[in-house]
């Protein structure tokens, strides 16, 4: 894995079993930052608002990186830490766990307790399926209908993703891995002697 690569998620997972009872449904999802995960976090609190305890857990990359997990209400250290723990463990970055349990009747125990609510984040995460993720930076570039083909050919042959605007001048969204993006630049300036814009 490269120095700037992270694992996260490719997208969102559910699982769901039942333990003496009580039934755990295990909630994941890749974010981007601290705000997105608090909304799904509050998302989840909405669909299952008829649930003993939602319980979160997050890690992202923000400046400082941000964990957090709560037991909501669960005995201390006995649901959100464990989970926390998962990701951790597994190395995850911009991820988001919410572990819904609905009471079965049974005490469960703190032990018990560390057991589902860790199988129950591992079970979401596993099928959410976990990705390499490299940062990544957008930038425009302008140029006239004459470099297009050039940047265009450029762009294709480094296979980054981008969207081609064609009006007066030609406009590309370019989305590449930060680790790259200067080396692109200079090559998209010197392929058009400093003709485009970025």
């Amino acid at each position: 894995m490269s120095d700037d690569a992270y694992l996260t998620l490719a997208g969102r997972g559910t699982a769901r079993f039942t333990v003496q009872g009580s039934e755990f449904i295990g909630h994941a999802a890749p974010v981007d930052s601290v705000e997105a995960a608090e909304a799904f976090v509050d998302e989840i609190e909405a669909e299952y608002d008829d649930a003993t305890h939602n319980v979160p857990a997050y890690r992202v990359r923000a400046d400082p990186f941000r964990e957090y997990a709560s037991d909501d209400g669960e005995p201390s250290g006995s649901a959100g830490k464990p989970m926390l723990s998962v990701l951790s463990g597994r190395e995850l970055e911009n991820v988001v766990v919410v572990v819904t349990r609905y009471y079965g009747g049974t005490n469960l125990g703190v032990g018990g307790l560390v057991r589902a609510y860790s199988q129950a984040a591992k079970d979401a995460v596993d099928a959410a399926s976990v990705i390499e993720q490299r940062p990544q930076e957008t930038f425009r570039a302008v140029v006239d209908y004459d470099d297009s083909g050039t940047v265009r050919g450029i762009l294709e042959s480094e296979a980054v993703t981008f969207e081609a605007d064609y009006g007066e001048r030609v406009r590309f969204e370019i989305r590449v891995p930060v680790a790259e993006a200067d080396a692109l630049r200079d090559r998209l300036r010197s392929a058009t002697s400093g003709r485009i814009e970025l």
